[in-house]
C-alpha cells in the first residue's frame, strides 16, 4: 500500500492519508481488503486524474475484466473539490460512496467536514447515517395477531 501511495504522491502530491483499514469483501471474493483514502492536491480535472490512476493500477498488476473479483488494487476518484463531474465512464462523486463504509470509514478520518456536493451532508453525517443502528421492527401497523 505504501508503494501505491508513493506512486500517487508522485503525480501531484498527497496531502493526507487515512489509516489502512481491513474490511470484509463485497460480492463473491473470500479475501479481506485493505482500504485507505488519500487526499490529493492536483490541478488535473477528473478525467486526466483517472487516466493517471488507471496507469498506476496497471503498473501494480491490475488487469481489467471481471467485476467483483479479488484484485491487486482499485483506485477511484470519490470526491473532487470542484463539486460534481459527469461523463461516460466517470461520475464524481462516486455514485456508491454514500453506501460503502469501506469508503466512508477511512474518509471520515481525513476529511470529516468535507461536504457531498449532491446531498450537502458532511462525510461525518453520511457515515453516521450509514452506520447507525436500525431499530428492531415491531411489525407493520395493522398486521399481526
Amino acid at each position: 500500500m505504501r508503494e501505491v501511495l508513493a506512486a500517487i504522491a508522485a503525480l501531484d502530491g498527497v496531502t493526507a492519508v487515512s489509516p489502512i483499514l481491513q474490511t470484509p469483501p463485497l460480492g463473491p471474493s473470500k479475501r479481506r481488503f485493505a482500504n485507505a483514502v488519500a487526499l490529493l492536491a492536483s490541478d488535473a480535472e477528473p478525467p486526466a486524474l483517472l487516466r493517471q490512476l488507471k496507469a498506476i493500477e496497471r503498473r501494480f498488476g491490475r488487469r481489467r475484466g471481471r467485476n467483483w473479483a479479488a484484485r491487486v488494487i482499485d483506485l477511484d476518484i470519490v470526491l473532487w473539490s470542484g463539486g460534481s463531474w459527469g461523463e461516460p465512464g466517470l461520475t464524481v462523486p462516486h455514485r456508491l460512496f454514500r453506501e460503502r463504509d469501506f469508503v466512508l470509514a477511512p474518509l471520515v478520518r481525513v476529511a470529516p467536514e468535507w461536504r457531498d456536493p449532491v446531498t450537502g451532508r458532511t462525510i461525518r453525517q453520511l457515515r453516521a447515517r450509514l452506520t447507525r443502528p436500525v431499530p428492531a421492527s415491531r411489525g407493520r401497523a395493522g398486521v399481526g395477531p
